[in-house]
């Protein structure tokens, strides 16, 4: 009887891995075969409030504001604020002569989402279009801004930018390129070839300003350490189409040790988990009869990639346990196994760009066994009711590459 569920469970497992190894495959094809839309500059400009929130990160604000005034957007048509969480004063005086805008906010408990919500509020009924968002040490191409307003003139209401690397320093920094160049073929390049929505990163996002301001003075964002998360759930709640800006570049540091990687994770984890749980939240619910919800849904019901690579690597091993014991466990038969584990590479191999197929990839992929340990360590410390914002720190590493 115990086999019996236990075979029962590996069926249940499989058609799950099944499902988003396919879903991965489709996605992959898709965004490799559908060129994503040219933006450029119109004559149509709009006026940009650009957010900075930036909690203890005095070694780098700075430099991130003045490299924000460099666009080639109209000066008068866009302004930076910095939401100065916890610096300090000699930071603020320079922020002040560079100069912008410098929203000072001291909570007791810091969230990215309450020092939004302060500076969203100070810039109201100042005449502004579009809110871009962008973390302590993103730097926006020079044409970012004019590409954003491009979007907009075009009816959009909500864009997420192309978030590349900043740093490649070591083989933790790699890794972590190549994830979230994965990410962007999957969730945004391939999700806009099949007509869904792009994702949202966190940051590099621009949206119309009083549906921004309208969202981050909500209850359910304010204490919300996953903000990204529920901006998305709110803008499929309003039926607002995410575009993705694929040259609308916005660099950004990639970790580059094992222990920030592992908090990181540990944040994305429980932000995704909190996700998921609000799907079943009335006010959520209520929207079931569309197919963005459903599709929403089943995208946040995927484990991170890193745990489907643990979960192959499992088989293996109870295979092995299966030879010793003389005894079948898993179900169905490890060729249907293989296959979507052939399956899943294929997706990830095609998502990957080509630039980054190179000797630094093949020895950094040799430390991929230690940053999936660290993703486990991740999975067991995870908290549901988390209140607390995990601030993972940032370095000054240089410019973009």
């Amino acid at each position: 009887m115990l086999l019996i569920i236990v075979h029962y469970i590996f069926i249940i497992l499989f058609f799950y891995i099944a499902a988003a190894t396919v879903y991965f495959f489709v996605i992959a094809v898709a965004g490799k075969i559908k060129k994503a839309p040219v933006y450029a500059s119109v004559p149509d400009k709009k006026k940009i409030a650009v957010f900075i929130p930036s909690y203890k990160e005095d070694n780098i604000i700075t430099g991130t504001a003045a490299k924000a005034k460099l666009q080639s957007y109209p000066q008068n048509l866009y302004d930076v604020f910095v939401i100065a969480d916890h610096l300090q004063k000699s930071t603020v005086e320079k922020l002040i002569a560079l100069p912008v805008n410098v929203a000072e906010v001291m909570f007791e408990v810091s969230m990215k989402a309450k020092s939004i919500n302060h500076a969203v509020n100070l810039a109201a009924g100042k005449g502004y279009d579009i809110a871009m968002v962008l973390d302590a040490d993103n730097i926006m191409s020079p044409d970012c801004l004019e590409k954003i307003n491009h979007a907009f003139s075009e009816g959009y209401k909500a864009v997420q930018c192309h978030r590349v690397a900043k740093n490649k320093n070591n083989a933790v920094a790699i890794l972590d390129v190549i994830s979230e160049e994965i990410n962007n073929h999957l969730f945004r390049r391939g999700q806009r070839a099949l007509g869904f929505s792009s994702s949202l990163i966190g940051s590099g996002m621009a949206f119309e300003f009083e549906t921004f301001r309208k969202i981050f003075n909500l209850p359910e964002i304010l204490n919300n350490p996953g903000e990204d998360r529920e901006i998305d759930l709110q803008l499929m709640k309003d039926d607002i189409e995410i575009e993705f800006i694929d040259d609308a570049y916005v660099y950004d540091e990639k970790v580059s040790s094992a222990a920030v990687f592992e908090k990181q994770r540990l944040r994305w984890l429980e932000a995704q988990l909190n996700n998921f749980l609000r799907f079943f939240d009335k006010d959520v619910r209520s929207h079931s009869n569309r197919k963005s919800y459903w599709y929403k849904l089943f995208q946040t019901a995927l484990l991170p990639r890193s745990l489907y690579l643990l979960i192959f690597v499992l088989i293996v091993f109870i295979f092995f346990l299966e030879l010793i014991l003389g005894i079948r466990l898993i179900y169905p038969h490890l060729f249907w196994w293989a296959g979507a584990l052939g399956l899943y590479l294929l997706a990830l191999a095609i998502s990957i760009p080509k630039h980054l197929y190179n000797k630094d990839m093949v020895k950094a992929i040799a430390n991929l066994p230690m940053l999936l340990i660290s993703m486990l360590r991740a999975l067991f410390r995870m908290k549901s009711n988390r209140k607390e914002f995990l601030h993972t720190p940032k370095v000054h590493t240089g410019d973009q590459q």
